[in-house]
């Protein structure tokens, strides 16, 4: 192992000032190694300065916390060593420029101690006003209860993605890393590196306890991601009880049986996790890290640290004789003193110096490959070509009747060629849901795999693949989809709303074996409620397109929209073409989300409104009625976003005889029609056109529900 910054003397491992806790695992490869890591200490002005921003650090949470009479002070408190270490020296950050694509990233997991962030962004010189440090968790600041990803409500820098839900932020930063080990390995040169960057996640017990950090770790490690420093504040306290109530396994054997490289400290131990950091980043052996930092929650409030009641804001009585024992001023609030903004001024120095080195790698890069500069800016810019032009330049499909998990599998290797940053990945099932991208290599580690692969397997992972899909989206270079059966969006659901609360559009998924067609797998496998499910989510188009055409409008809306993520779901079952209509006008119809599938030749009486596999009954059962308008709407959101003009013009309010058909729940099509024929109750075990003919997806039953309105 490497070690970098502060050299290793045997009389400093001798010496054994508490740098590294072991916790009697004398036979343990971590324990040696951990026993071995006793380094020179930082030096005292430094350390001083560092131990005094921590306490302002905590100062700042105490404060802002009591304002509100809303907050989580037990981690600022508990963490602020590991803050001042990272944004101290650290890490790699411009605070002038915050998005600065080599920047290392910083994703607090733990969202709840959103004050920890908050503090360090305002002393590292982020524009994060001392106002919005005051604002917390009030109407329309940028210090929000949670950390939120920059979108239409909030623009805060240095918040590097949305966190709350527990375990998320650790498979986030599973994403990025994965991210930043593509970017490296598609635009680093021999002669340039501009991609070097580590990823750092701060989190807690309920992180690990949540089910979504262990699927995400056993990915980091199989797919050696030595990008990746999961820092784990171990205070040994969960909310209602000490931690103690609910867990009692090793977590560091956990993780070295994952295969990451582990660390024990003391977090309070400004040199420890000073030297642990160091550690990690310069440890190149395919291991992602893993470092405990044994931590008091709450630490300088007496009357609650190192209990349950310092998780929230319990403590809000006594921050006056906490900050009074940490040596602040009591009668000042939000108080930073001179030598701190100094300090971080001169951090700021080092920072602009370190970004100004690497602008002049990047310029002679650009310089030396000006298509591959091109094409990298215009992935970070999200510059796509129009959803016309692609319409365009992708041909007519002349499909005959398929599935649209088939037709999917064409059109994803059409938008692979337009969008050079596509990329894909699936739960396991590549071969069923049809998206692999042919020729387009596999990303990891080892077998055939490289990391400059636009194939990702993800495992039967699906809650993990979730959160990776977002890391990816929140680290801003690819566009990228995650595909498994339709019916398996609840094992990941949580992730598609961060996702879409976060906006990110990068993101999409392919959701294939749609409805009751699915059959002989029976209702475990047959998605009734899943796409209405999945339509009552804002800011995310769910698409069920109904033909080839409208296959290749999805795909090409999911790379073009740029108001949320994308869902895409593709049928099993074969289904028949409109090649009544141009394939043109199916594209750019599907586009707006709803448009007419075939016209009335009569005055108009009745609209019939389906989408997916049944549209073609609708068409089947409109043929013998003159009067009979067919409105395909393959994405109900995209409807809703057109003109209130457009819309009139596909269902005129003067026709209200409407009925719609889908194979899934009827409640949402009630907006729209006011007769529904729909599958309100669960499938059973057939042959698919057995289940559909039984539960009524048929053209004949349309019939007979139409002639029933009479």
């Amino acid at each position: 192992m490497k070690f970098s910054a502060f050299a290793l003397t045997f009389a400093a491992m001798s010496a054994g000032v508490n740098a590294f806790s072991i916790n009697n695992r004398a036979a343990s490869v971590a324990a040696v190694r951990n026993m071995a890591l006793k380094s020179a200490a930082v030096d005292v002005d430094t350390k001083a300065a560092l131990a005094q921003a921590a306490n302002e650090a905590r100062g700042l949470a105490m404060d802002s916390i009591a304002a509100a009479h809303s907050g989580h002070m037990g981690l600022p408190l508990g963490a602020a060593e590991i803050g001042a270490t990272l944004y101290g020296g650290q890490m790699q950050y411009n605070a002038k420029h915050p998005d600065w694509m080599n920047r290392d990233r910083f994703i607090l997991s733990a969202g709840h101690g959103s004050m920890f962030i908050y503090s360090w962004l305002n002393l590292a010189g982020y524009d994060l006003p001392m106002d919005e440090v005051k604002n917390f968790r009030q109407h329309h600041s940028m210090t929000p209860g949670h950390p939120e990803f920059p979108n239409s409500e909030h623009n805060t820098p240095g918040i590097e993605c949305t966190t709350g839900p527990l375990g998320q932020g650790v498979a986030n930063a599973v994403g990025f890393a994965a991210s930043e080990k593509m970017a490296a390995a598609k635009y680093n040169t021999e002669d340039h590196t501009i991609f070097d960057h580590h990823i750092f996640a701060l989190a807690g017990d309920g992180c690990f306890q949540e089910g979504v950090s262990a699927e995400a770790a056993a990915f980091a490690a199989h797919e050696k991601l030595d990008n990746l420093v999961i820092l784990y504040d171990a205070n040994e306290v969960t909310l209602d009880k000490m931690a103690e109530y609910t867990q009692s396994e090793d977590i560091l054997k956990r993780y070295e049986a994952y295969g990451w490289e582990v660390y024990d400290i003391d977090g309070h131990d400004l040199d420890a996790v000073n030297e642990a950091i160091s550690s990690a980043k310069a440890s190149n052996n395919g291991k992602p890290k893993f470092i405990k930092c044994n931590t008091i929650i709450g630490k300088g409030m007496e009357e609650t640290e190192g209990t349950n009641a310092a998780h929230g804001e319990a403590g809000v009585p006594y921050v006056d004789n906490a900050k009074k024992n940490i040596g602040l001023p009591v009668d000042e609030k939000w108080y930073v003193s001179e030598g701190t903004r100094d300090f971080f001024a001169d951090v700021q120095k080092a920072n602009d110096d370190k970004y100004a080195e690497w602008q002049k790698t990047y310029d002679a890069w650009a310089e030396a490959n000006p298509e591959m500069a091109k094409e990298l800016t215009d992935a970070i810019e999200d510059n796509v070509m129009s959803a016309e032009d692609m319409c365009k330049a992708i041909p007519a499909t002349e499909a005959g009747a398929e599935a649209t998990r088939v037709s999917g599998n064409a059109a994803i290797q059409e938008i692979s060629k337009l969008v050079p940053n596509y990329i894909s990945g699936s739960a396991d099932l590549h071969g069923s849901c049809r998206n692999y991208i042919n020729d387009g290599g596999n990303f990891g580690a080892g077998f055939d795999k490289t990391y400059a692969g636009k194939n990702l397997y993800f495992g039967i992972r699906e809650h993990a693949m979730g959160s990776i899909l977002n890391g990816f989206a929140y680290h801003g270079i690819f566009k990228v989809s995650g595909s498994t059966f339709a019916v398996f969006v609840d094992y990941f659901r949580p992730t598609i709303r961060v996702a879409a609360l976060a906006e990110l559009n990068r993101v999409s998924y392919i959701l294939t074996h749609d409805s009751i067609g699915v059959g002989e797998d029976g209702p475990t496998h047959q998605p009734v409620e899943t796409v209405s499910g999945l339509r009552v989510f804002p800011n995310l188009n769910v698409w069920r397109p109904s033909d080839a055409e409208e296959t290749v409008a999805a795909m090409i809306s999911s790379v073009t929209h740029k108001e949320g993520p994308t869902a895409l779901v593709f049928s099993r079952q074969n289904m028949d073409q409109n090649d009544a209509m141009d394939y043109m006008e199916r594209r750019e119809g599907a586009l707006k989300g709803a448009y007419i599938a075939k016209k009335e030749t009569e005055d108009l009486d009745l609209i019939i409104m389906a989408t997916g596999s049944e549209v073609q009954h609708a068409l089947k059962a409109a043929a013998d009625l003159p009067g009979a308008r067919v409105v395909s709407m393959p994405c109900m959101e995209l409807y809703e976003a057109q003109s209130d003009e457009y819309k009139e013009s596909v269902m005129p309010s003067s026709c209200t005889k409407r009925i719609a058909m889908e194979a899934g729940v009827s409640g949402l099509w009630y907006k729209y029609a006011s007769k529904v024929v729909g599958v309100d109750r669960f499938g059973f075990s057939a042959p698919g056109d057995i289940v559909m003919t039984e539960l009524g997806m048929t053209p004949e039953n349309l019939s007979e529900q139409i002639k029933s309105m009479n």
